[in-house]
């Protein structure tokens, strides 16, 4: 059964087109700002942009949060990463202890953390973890596919459950980020099964792979995808097929914030490629999101080019969790603050009729 008869196709076909009149709206204040017309640069976009996602010339992104997705992969199994699968279990803890590196810059910049269990493979009981957790752990891609057709749809509609509650929970702006130990492996399957790219050039490193381990996870990737064959115009049967639970369930975030028109920002590698997910289910999603920093895992910038999207910040980042996000936020609040803050022409008492005189300026 195609996913397009679910649940989940109602949610995808409820996705708005962003708000134009509120738009025109924003656009006409920044460029009667007391500064040179489009002078801030990016912050002037985003400020247009948010105003037509939320049909609000002012809006807000104060009350945020990341939303992290934990599952664990069975592709662990084939030796993909550096780290032992315990680790997805141990960081999932370490997020509630506010000692990750999300968790450090989300309390600078005054962000909640939201955890997912989607499907760690252990028992894990925590009431600030919730706990959505399809299966333990996803199967080994290289011997089956990951999960059922079934299974994938019920991961992304968590993910649009979690989001829906975010925002009645009162959260404006939803980071996504991640946990699971293999996941680079199961995005760079997922990127190949979408775009066509390369495995070599999906795949990078991860937590670290020396030479011939990367040499490896290169051809367990190529396996999982000549063994499963997924269709790369069915977005959930690749997700079946070479993706995982987090993955799903992060598409799913991205789906349901654009469900109920709030902004959504995109963390490195995995989350672009969830992000990639959600706009093939629906490219209205695109609209309502903001990529925070460019990832070095090589197949983000496939993933970003596929999507359309570039990302604001340059940091040579590649940690994952959602790190980047709680950064954006406070770009996205400086967005704000331009559009919110800032004097006319006429509050600041300075004539505009200058203006006139610059190069394909008429104000």
């Amino acid at each position: 059964m195609s996913w397009t008869s679910t649940v989940l196709g109602e949610f995808a076909s409820g996705i708005g087109s962003l708000d134009n009149e509120a738009m025109v709206e924003a656009k006409a204040r920044l460029d009667n700002l007391a500064k040179p017309p489009g002078s801030l640069g990016e912050l002037e976009t985003m400020a247009v942009r948010l105003a037509g996602i939320s049909g609000q010339m002012y809006y807000s992104t104060k009350k945020r949060c990341v939303i992290i997705m934990v599952s664990d992969n069975g592709v662990a199994a084939e030796g993909v990463s550096s780290a032992p699968q315990s680790v997805t279990y141990a960081q999932t803890i370490n997020f509630i202890r506010g000692i990750t590196g999300v968790a450090a810059l989300a309390k600078q910049f005054q962000t909640d953390l939201i955890v997912v269990d989607m499907g760690i493979n252990g028992d894990i009981e925590h009431p600030l973890i919730k706990n959505k957790k399809i299966r333990k752990s996803t199967w080994n891609m290289t011997e089956q596919v990951a999960m059922s057709y079934d299974e994938a749809v019920q991961a992304v509609l968590s993910g649009i459950e979690t989001a829906a509650q975010a925002v009645k929970d009162g959260y404006n702006v939803l980071g996504v980020g991640e946990m699971g130990i293999g996941n680079t492996t199961t995005s760079a399957a997922v990127l190949c099964a979408l775009t066509g790219t390369l495995p070599e050039k999906a795949a990078g490193r991860g937590a670290g792979l020396k030479d011939e381990a990367y040499r490896h996870k290169i051809n367990v990737i190529s396996r999982a995808l000549e063994h499963n064959k997924p269709d790369s115009a069915d977005p959930i049967d690749v997700l079946a097929k070479v993706g995982g639970f987090d993955i799903a369930a992060m598409a799913g975030v991205f789906i349901g914030g654009a469900y109920k028109r709030v902004p959504t920002v995109i963390d490195g590698f995995i989350s672009m490629v969830a992000a990639l997910v959600a706009a093939r289910i629906n490219p209205e999603v695109k609209n309502y999101m903001f990529a925070s920093h460019a990832s070095v895992e090589p197949g983000y910038a496939y993933a970003a080019e596929s999507l359309g999207v570039k990302p604001y910040l340059q940091l040579n980042m590649r940690l994952g969790e959602g790190s980047g996000c709680p950064i954006m936020f406070a770009v996205l609040d400086a967005a704000c603050a331009v559009m919110r803050d800032m004097g006319t022409f006429e509050e600041a008492g300075i004539g505009d009729e200058y203006l006139n005189n610059l190069p394909g300026i008429k104000h």
